[in-house]
């Protein structure tokens, strides 16, 4: 099936195609335009229209159970995006991907009837569904669907509160489509093959729909509960042959037996030039958006974090208010994901401060809210249960509330109940992180029980927002608004993140000594990291996957350190980008292992600064199984014969080498800055006739050589005899050089 199948309408009975249309209008009219994720308030709150301002998003086909449970979703979608911007494979990534996500040949040469399209919180999800309904109302895409239904699954939640917790299918419809209340709509049923039920937001969904062990049925006209029609329809009891598309988070994807999904697509967001162009149109002025744009790409924590839309317009908004202020009247742009929630909260009570008498007390309330919601797997909050319990829903109307909370608009509501949501999870995180910090009786011993136990990533963020918190800056920028922040906590919590990181920095588990660079990169305390890696400490990254963003983390850290033991980064591949957010942090270790890095000759412009930093501690080097070449290695050439390095062991073995880079050994060799004691070059190419020039930096009064090895890089018999004369000749002169060949 191609596109144009795609907007052929099926033949449309006369009867019922006034409904249709019907249905159409009333679907363009509440998704022809999208509110801006802008603040209630902000005069720079816009509504966006589909046509100019929707953006595609990279996604993939592919569903792997990879995710590793002890890591928040955001930071695993995070390395699978960098992996597959390494591996260059955006052309496997499906441009103008929703209108194919129907057809043949989208990962699947049969028809899709059950479709499933995961996404990390803020990546786009619902934007999607209704940019779907969108084009179908409007007749551009999907008309092979006669009728287009979409349901959100924290709206169905809500049924359970009502009177009538058993209904059809078609009182179901009526409910979210009053306009449909017509005895005609039993009719479209009799052709289910062109009906599409979209279910967004499975994640939100207090049942399990594929977990149910009660009766399923069949007949749209049966009395059942909601949550049994959804399985219905999903086990395809009922309206066999209808299309049903379901979102969801990642963490909730268990809930599905994924083995009945026709299709899977995966949203991973913005690559870099989306980024870019996403910056561009926030922003609307080109000069500006392009200083913003440089300061997040020289970040790589901050540009990172902008695979995901939401992080984009929380990151934009922060900067615009800071790029906007006078150079003289602002202070440091934020640099870590805890600064950048601090501005933007500042930003917020700053411009509403004389809306609320109490502004501590209502963060506090609505932080002890967040929490709740996080440890119970809440993002949906009823004005009548959960915000009222907290001591939040008095206060409402309030711009300060509605700067942190989004209503869900009364026309997504099937009933009275008030529903409110942070504006993203990030803002969740970080308000709960700060009611602790902020309320003298909140337990914080029962908080770090509650993350020692946790074996899944879901309080991550939060870890490293509360690390993030205990610095005196953020007491200086809050507190003015805020008040004190208690410094019993801060000491409490600053002592269990030292703890649970000097253990964790000694097991064997990668994956967890790297969570505890970034808890320590987010306090951005030198003294702290000090205390907790010591100068001893071996830190063991080999075979594992680095995104830019762990290696400026590894980088800050362990130049914060001042001296580390060993690095080893064995057979972790490593773009030009890594290795130079890594070059700090390179300088400060005695010993680095980078063999089979797949290292390029771009990537040693950055080795080199690691050895000749004036605090360069570096003492070994290993470089195997790269494909350096002789125009890499002249850069770190250059770098030994810096009056800082303090290089003494170098082994480029299997780096493709030839004879071209002799010259530049030799005088390596013959510097006087040079303290290299022992130098491995097996396996490289052809290095017969550079052999001479290496000879004579052997010579050379200033060569400290001890050890040298030429095995297999092609030195003929002669020469091989030549270099034992030269090694017995400066035997004669005291010089004792193992030279093997």
């Amino acid at each position: 099936m191609d596109i144009q199948d795609n907007l052929q309408t099926p033949p449309i009975e006369a009867h019922i195609k006034d409904l249709h249309e019907t249905h159409k209008a009333g679907v363009l009219e509440s998704t022809q335009t999208l509110e801006d994720q802008a603040f209630s308030g902000d005069p720079h709150t816009r509504a966006v229209d589909f046509e100019t301002q929707y953006m595609d998003l990279m996604l993939t086909g592919q569903y792997k159970r990879t995710y590793n449970k002890r890591h928040h979703e955001l930071l695993n979608i995070g390395r699978i995006h960098e992996e597959m911007v390494k591996k260059q494979t955006r052309e496997k990534c499906k441009g103008n991907w929703t209108e194919k996500l129907f057809n043949r040949g989208f990962e699947s040469e049969t028809d899709s009837h059950i479709t499933v399209v995961s996404g990390v919180a803020g990546i786009g999800k619902t934007t999607m569904v209704q940019k779907i309904m969108f084009d179908w109302a409007r007749g551009t895409r999907y008309q092979m669907f006669t009728f287009v239904f979409l349901f959100k699954f924290r709206e169905l939640n809500l049924l359970d509160y009502e009177n009538e917790p058993q209904m059809p299918l078609t009182r179901l419809i009526i409910k979210h489509y009053e306009y449909l209340n017509d005895p005609r709509l039993r009719e479209i049923f009799q052709k289910p093959e062109s009906l599409l039920f979209i279910l967004d937001g499975l994640d939100e969904y207090k049942h399990k729909p594929e977990h149910t062990h009660e009766q399923l049925c069949s007949d749209p006209d049966e009395h059942v509960p909601v949550h049994i029609l959804l399985t219905s329809l999903v086990r395809r009891t009922l309206l066999k042959g209808c299309s049903v598309l379901i979102t969801s988070r990642p963490i909730a994807l268990q809930a599905l037996v994924m083995d009945r999904v026709d299709r899977f697509a995966q949203i991973l967001g913005f690559f870099p030039e989306e980024r870019l162009m996403y910056f561009k149109k926030f922003f609307g002025d080109i000069e500006l958006s392009m200083k913003v744009f440089q300061y997040v790409e020289e970040n790589a924590i901050l540009y990172a974090m902008c695979f995901n839309p939401s992080y984009c317009w929380i990151i934009c908004s922060v900067l615009k208010s800071h790029f906007m202020t006078p150079e003289d009247e602002r202070g440091a742009a934020p640099r870590t994901l805890t600064e950048v929630y601090v501005m933007l909260i500042r930003n917020i009570l700053t411009n509403h401060k004389g809306e609320a008498k109490d502004q501590r007390g209502l963060l506090v309330n609505l932080g002890k809210m967040a929490y709740y919601g996080l440890a119970n797997r809440i993002l949906v909050f009823n004005d009548t249960f959960e915000m009222s319990s907290f001591g939040v829903h008095p206060v409402l109307p309030s711009q300060v509330l509605s700067g942190l909370l989004k209503e869900i608009p009364p026309r997504e509501r099937t009933m009275d109940h008030t529903m409110y949501t942070f504006y993203h999870l990030t803002i969740q995180e970080f308000i709960a992180a700060c009611s602790f910090y902020l309320d003298p009786s909140a337990d914080i011993e029962e908080l770090l029980k509650k993350l020692d136990s946790c074996k899944e990533g879901r309080f991550e963020i939060l870890t490293r927002f509360l690390a993030g918190l205990g610095r005196s800056s953020v007491f200086v920028s809050l507190g003015g608004i805020l008040g004190d922040f208690e410094m019993k906590t801060v000491k409490r919590i600053l002592e269990w993140v030292k703890k649970n990181a000097k253990w964790l920095l000694q097991s064997a588990d990668k994956s967890e000594a790297l969570r505890v660079c970034q808890w320590l990169y987010e306090a951005q305390n030198e003294k702290l990291i000090r205390d907790t890696m010591e100068k001893d400490l071996k830190m063991d990254f080999s075979y594992t996957t680095l995104s830019p963003l762990d290696c400026a983390v590894l980088g800050y850290v362990i130049c914060c350190c001042g001296e580390l033991e060993e690095l080893n980064l064995t057979g972790t591949k490593l773009t030009p980008e890594c290795i130079k957010r890594l070059a700090p942090g390179l300088s400060c270790c005695r010993c680095v292992r980078l063999s089979d890095c797949a290292l390029i000759p771009t990537c040693s412009s950055a080795i080199f600064l690691a050895l000749s930093s004036p605090n360069s501690r570096l003492s070994e080097l290993e470089l195997n199984y790269n494909k350096m070449k002789n125009a890499g290695v002249a850069q770190v050439f250059k770098g030994l014969r810096s009056e800082h390095c303090k290089l003494e062991k170098l082994s480029l073995s299997y780096c493709c080498l030839t004879h071209g880079c002799c010259s530049a050994l030799s005088s390596v060799l013959s510097s006087p800055n040079s303290r290299l004691t022992e130098l491995k070059l097996n396996h490289n190419f052809n290095m017969d006739s550079g052999l001479a020039q290496l000879c004579d930096g052997l010579k050379s009064k200033n060569c400290k050589l001890k050890n040298l090895e030429l095995q297999h890089v092609g030195i003929s018999e002669s020469e091989k005899r030549n270099l034992r004369s030269l090694q017995e000749e400066l035997e004669r002169t005291g010089r004792q050089v193992d030279i093997v060949t």
